[in-house]
């Protein structure tokens, strides 16, 4: 199912009812979903992906039968859409696992290999904590020094000036987050990666709270290595890793013995999940779906501008509509240029998890806390206190929805 595109009021329907959760009552009304940076909704294409493949059959790979050459087929897709939603060269160039933390952390081991005792790796403030702990972790192991990259000011952006002074000869690998996922706030990946990449330092890139959002292309930005996971962009729950092929192909992997040497293979521990690839591949075509052209990246690439464009004006919005409320902070770019449309709130002294809890009994969904990404709600002094209220809005969201939330939301900051 197509739509006719670009987004508007009348087409965003339509779309709506490809995603069961949003048709789902509960206590006479509709739940309002603003927690998309946590995990997106399934449109109808993904539930029926997964739930098709098991019907069909369920094999491993290298078999010597339909069923078997079916799931190897289904691999490769799935391998060949991530590349493409990437910009890789080469399928051969990503692989998948459970989630972006477990893959994270097993790559992290096998990278760390290369470290030497006194060697620097660099963390940021701004990052989630899959992209910072599993660093830390494998420096400890190495006895190789931390080190952390600050953020500006309010708005969580990353002090790219003061890389300039963390960086040497002996810095190894220096992991970035593309987009923050508590205030939106999106990083000049470029600027840093040359930064890096002229010390010979490789570049860990967290893109999962990006690719919701913007698409990426790992080969014009030169990044080492890039992860994602599909469950932010309306696919189920699986972690993938881009890496370049002469770091993918000479770093050596932990795996059983008998299994493939070369990548990506060899990086892919037991079985996969050929199910939730199944369903991989229809969260992609559903991307797809709301573009044109005549080849993946291209429907991919109008997709995305058309996504942009609704999730600002919708951001316009919701920022028009905070304005108007007294005694409210507001972590991340004041406007809608450098930032996904997600929004880190504060009320004064008001713990964000009450805010939360009673918007939730109004079947309107936000997170609070620190939402892993402990580091930044430190560096804005407030994770004692309760961390921030996120609020998120993806492209299935509308303006009525924002008028909900700041409904119940003025009402719940009155009592």
């Amino acid at each position: 199912m197509s739509l006719s595109l670009p987004l508007n009021a009348t087409n965003i329907e339509q779309l709506r009812r490809q995603f069961p959760a949003l048709q789902r009552e509960i206590e006479g009304s509709h739940p309002v979903y603003l927690d998309g940076p946590g995990g997106t909704q399934f449109p109808e294409r993904v539930i029926d992906a997964i739930s098709d493949y098991l019907r069909a059959g369920n094999s491993n790979l290298g078999g010597k039968f339909t069923v078997s050459r079916e799931t190897v087929d289904v691999v490769a897709k799935a391998r060949e859409y991530a590349a493409t939603l990437v910009g890789a060269a080469s399928p051969d160039n990503v692989f998948f696992g459970a989630n972006m933390t477990s893959v994270t952390f097993s790559f992290s081991r096998a990278l760390s290999q290369e470290w030497q005792a006194g060697d620097d790796v660099i963390v940021t403030e701004a990052d989630h904590g899959a992209n910072r702990s599993s660093w830390v972790m494998a420096a400890r192991d190495r006895d190789v020094n931390v080190h952390h990259l600050p953020i500006k000011d309010r708005t969580g952006a990353l002090d790219l000036d003061a890389l300039d002074a963390l960086l040497n000869e002996k810095t190894r690998l220096v992991a970035l987050t593309a987009a923050s996922n508590i205030t939106g706030t999106i990083t000049d990946l470029k600027a840093a990666i040359d930064k890096c990449h002229r010390v010979g330092a490789k570049v860990f890139v967290d893109a999962v709270h990006l690719l919701p959002h913007q698409l990426v292309d790992v080969v014009a930005l030169d990044v080492d290595f890039l992860v994602g996971s599909a469950y932010k962009f309306y696919g189920p729950h699986l972690g993938f890793l881009y890496g370049k092929h002469e770091w993918l192909s000479s770093v050596a992997p932990y795996k059983v013995e008998p299994a493939p040497i070369t990548p990506p293979h060899c990086w892919e521990t037991g079985t996969l999940n050929f199910e939730v690839l199944s369903g991989f591949i229809a969260a992609i075509e559903y991307i797809a779906s709301l573009g044109e052209g005549d080849t993946l990246r291209d429907k991919l690439e109008t997709a995305y501008h058309h996504i942009h464009v609704y999730e600002s004006a919708l951001a316009t919005y919701f920022l028009e509509q905070l304005a108007s409320l007294d005694g409210v902070t507001l972590y991340g770019v004041d406007g809608v240029e450098g930032r996904t449309a997600t929004f880190a709130l504060r009320f004064g002294d008001i713990d964000p998890a009450y805010v939360a809890e009673a918007l939730g009994k109004q079947q309107i969904y936000v997170w609070s806390g620190h939402l892993y990404a402990d580091k930044l709600t430190d560096a804005f002094g407030v994770t004692e206190k309760g961390g921030i209220l996120r609020a998120g809005v993806m492209h299935y969201n509308t303006h009525q929805e924002i008028d909900r939330f700041f409904d119940a939301l003025s009402a719940v900051l009155k009592r």
